[in-house]
């Protein structure tokens, strides 16, 4: 089993910057992915990292987010820069034991954590 601890979530202005944090226990993690849903949205995919290191991004946060982790402190980040009012929503953590082929599709990870609200104001 495993169990997942985000924080960092908030409130920032626009052009702000914060820094979530996935805190991992449990057993190892190959692979880990943020989420985030908007209002009357579906998840949508947001980053993901593999436990090599190996990182993609979704087209509307490439260039201002980057997703990193500490695998000593067996935690992920996502720090996102250049915040826009349309990042606002709730933002997951999601992990897997096994390999993903499909990092972007939420219905491959089977532990989640339970959420961070960002709310970007303008």
């Amino acid at each position: 089993q495993v169990q997942l601890v985000e924080s960092g979530g908030g409130l920032v202005q626009a052009g702000g910057s914060l820094r979530l944090s996935c805190a991992a226990s449990g057993r190892t993690i190959r692979i880990v992915g943020w989420f985030r849903r908007a209002p009357g949205r579906e998840r949508d995919f947001v980053a993901s990292i593999t436990e090599g290191g190996s990182t993609n991004y979704a087209d509307s946060v490439k260039g201002r987010f980057t997703i990193s982790r500490d695998n000593a402190k067996n935690t992920v980040y996502l720090q996102m820069n250049s915040l826009k009012p349309e990042d606002t929503a709730v933002y997951y953590c999601a992990a897997s034991t096994n390999w993903i082929y499909s990092r972007s599709m939420p219905e491959k990870y089977p532990y989640w954590g339970q959420g961070t609200q960002v709310t970007v104001s303008s």
